[in-house]
């Protein structure tokens, strides 16, 4: 011991507590807790950026998936059925619609290749592209007038995801962990289930400004043994006793490096991840394991990455975990320029594994605490590129929620009977984000984190509550 720092020789994990700001030692009292060597009321005191809060009035839910699109699915294909589009297929755009806020001002107006049929008591309509999910509209609400600021990818996404359409503010997820923490301490409050890079990148999970224990954790699901997807989460080489009082040296001379810093963010959030991955431990290996599930379970989900992605949700939901994003494909596979028809092996890729989401959530007594969000960053256009492929669009554009607080077999807006704008009940991501938060107990426009002079938040100055979509 003759080379430690003096202040730190006689250190024991009960004396950690009492020296440790910051992070560290709030992740060692919630661990301590968990090994019986602290009460319950001293983890509770000590401020756990991850601890469960409550919002600002009762919440209709707890948690939050969020099945995201990349590239930008077609409403005028899936869930926006346009008759007009027939009546008129080939014909030129009309020049009323022409210099609106579209990439697109030439090409023909495009029939959809998928038939349309009405489902369910509701008699929503649903292209052939969603069987599935067509068979449960009942449980859907369909929105079908939204609308966005920008036509091209990296501005859709981020506005999408973060609010701004440049990577400087915290991702929705990271808002949700700050305001509200998460249930389970284990893992962490936010997951991205993401096989790839989608356009921007780890910005669409980003916690920006916000401290770096709400960042976004992503996760590879390509791979169901949880020793890949999640590697070196696990303890081969020591007794759990002797790691523990590593990462208590460890932490204890972090700590110390951080009261000589005045408040460093970064090392904080480093000081953070370690307790965290020590947690995980515990559960994270258990949590990503599929082979736990039956052979009929993965059957009814089917096969591929975003089928595991929807089954990890699920576990992960059960588990308690705040916000998890499962984003479908690498890249940006809905985004068909060259030919619509693609959209139909996307939709065999994610139908069924959706489905059987719906299902198990409402199966496992989550449905009422839990809202699904389907959706990407735009729709797509009415009119032609090239000769069978449709451009980005952001002026109308469909997206769906389930579960907790909103109703299902129902239809909220319209777009013009092109498919162009959003014409009836207009809604805006901001009126989206909005509403996502007022369904978790949180007012928008009091969920706000100083930075650079000014309160900040998810909405900006934005965003209306959609209380017609709400039971």
């Amino acid at each position: 011991m003759e080379n430690i720092h003096p202040a730190l020789q006689s250190l024991s994990r009960r004396s950690l507590l009492k020296i440790g700001g910051g992070f560290g030692a709030i992740g060692l009292a919630a661990a301590l807790a968990g090994d019986g060597q602290v009460s319950a009321a001293t983890s509770a005191a000590a401020s756990n950026p991850l601890a469960p809060k409550a919002g600002h009035f009762p919440g209709k839910i707890k948690r939050l998936i969020f099945l995201f699109m990349n590239g930008g699915p077609s409403h005028v294909d899936s869930f926006d059925p346009k008759p007009e589009l027939t009546r008129r297929h080939g014909e030129k755009l009309p020049d009323s619609f022409v210099g609106k806020n579209t990439r697109r001002r030439d090409g023909k107006l495009l029939q959809s290749p998928f038939p349309w049929s009405q489902y369910g008591e509701s008699g929503i309509e649903v292209s052939d592209l969603f069987p599935h999910l067509a068979a449960r509209i009942d449980k859907l609400c369909v929105l079908r007038s939204m609308w966005s600021d920008n036509p091209n990818h990296e501005p859709g996404l981020l506005l999408m995801n973060t609010g701004n359409m440049q990577p400087i503010r915290p991702s929705m997820g990271s808002w949700l962990t700050y305001a509200l923490g998460s249930e389970n301490q284990n893992l962490p409050g936010y997951i991205v289930l993401c096989p790839g890079k989608p356009v921007v990148g780890p910005y669409l999970w980003s916690n920006s400004f916000l401290p770096g224990v709400h960042q976004g954790t992503q996760i590879n699901p390509k791979n169901t043994d949880p020793k890949a997807m999640i590697r070196d989460v696990n303890n081969r080489w020591q007794s759990q006793v002797a790691q523990r009082e590593q990462l208590d040296l460890l932490q204890a001379l972090n700590q110390q490096h951080l009261d000589q810093r005045e408040k460093d963010a970064n090392l904080e959030a480093r000081i953070a991840s370690l307790e965290m991955a020590y947690r995980m431990q515990g559960e994270a290996q258990e949590a990503f394991d599929l082979g736990r599930e039956t052979a009929e379970t993965r059957k009814r989900y089917g096969e591929g990455e975003f089928a595991n992605s929807c089954l990890l949700a699920r576990r992960l939901s059960e588990r308690g975990v705040r916000v998890v994003q499962c984003y479908y494909g690498n890249g940006q596979p809905w985004d068909d320029h060259g030919d619509i028809k693609n959209h139909a092996k996307h939709a065999l890729a994610s139908d069924q594994p959706i489905a059987a989401l719906l299902d198990d959530l409402q199966a496992r007594g989550l449905w009422d605490e839990t809202l699904v969000i389907w959706g990407g960053e735009f729709g797509r256009t009415p009119m032609t590129e090239g000769e069978k492929g449709r451009d980005h669009h952001a002026m109308g554009f469909s997206m769906w929620l389930a579960g907790g607080g909103v109703k299902g077999g129902y239809v909220h807006g319209a777009t013009d009977d092109l498919g162009f704008a959003a014409i009836d009940k207009p809604m805006h991501v901001y009126d989206l984000h909005a509403t996502i938060l007022h369904l978790l107990g949180l007012n928008h426009e009091k969920l706000t984190f100083r930075f650079s002079g000014r309160d900040i938040r998810l909405t900006d100055v934005h965003g209306h509550v959609v209380h017609d979509i709400l039971t």
